[in-house]
């Protein structure tokens, strides 16, 4: 049998940072007046994470193998920005706006394929992954487009860019990660089936 310990790990530290970035968001939509150095410091750090956790959750193997396919790219993408992010925490935040919105849109098409193979695996809220993914495209779009040069209307748009990320992985962790407990090594059959 194969220990669960790292999927269980994985699963957590998905839904925690995933509500993380739905706490942060939720910050900046209500108080978008924060500062850029403060903003960008709190995105690098959360996103050097939850690269972090993309990267647990890759090698953990769950059952159905579909939240986490493509996490190992992604997750070492997410560190890779937070880390610029943190090197340059004072810079516009256009910068930051574009990143992230490229990032929101590299994510929600990822979990759009996500949620495509879900329905192929049979699962019943395949369609409320593909709606919040369709959601976070749309998001991360009007985020790279950056509508408004205004600091406090783009604080609040990362805001809703980051509420939609964070709502999109806590889907995918809780609607695609199945753990069970006799799951077997990969390539290891039961008897009856040798």
């Amino acid at each position: 049998m194969r220990s669960v310990k790292l999927i269980r790990a994985a699963k957590a530290g998905y839904v925690a940072l995933s509500a993380a970035f739905c706490a942060l968001g939720l910050l900046l939509i209500l108080r978008p007046g924060l500062s850029v150095a403060l903003i960008a410091s709190i995105v690098g750090v959360a996103l050097i994470a939850f690269g972090i956790v993309k990267l647990l959750g890759y090698f953990s193997k769950d059952l159905y193998r579909l939240a986490f396919q493509f996490d190992l790219a992604f997750g070492s993408l997410l560190i890779a920005i937070g880390a610029l992010i943190l090197l340059r925490p004072g810079s516009a935040m256009n910068a930051l706006c574009i990143v992230m919105g490229i990032e929101t849109i590299a994510d929600g098409l990822f979990k759009i394929q996500t949620a495509m193979d879900a329905r192929r695996f049979g699962l019943e809220r395949w369609w409320l992954i593909f709606a919040i993914a369709i959601a976070a495209v749309g998001i991360g779009v009007a985020l790279a487009l950056r509508p408004t040069q205004a600091a406090e209307a783009l604080a609040a748009l990362l805001g809703v860019s980051l509420l939609a990320e964070g709502a999109l992985n806590l889907c995918v962790a809780l609607c695609a990660v199945k753990i069970v407990s006799n799951q077997m090594p990969d390539g290891a059959a039961p008897k009856f089936m040798r």
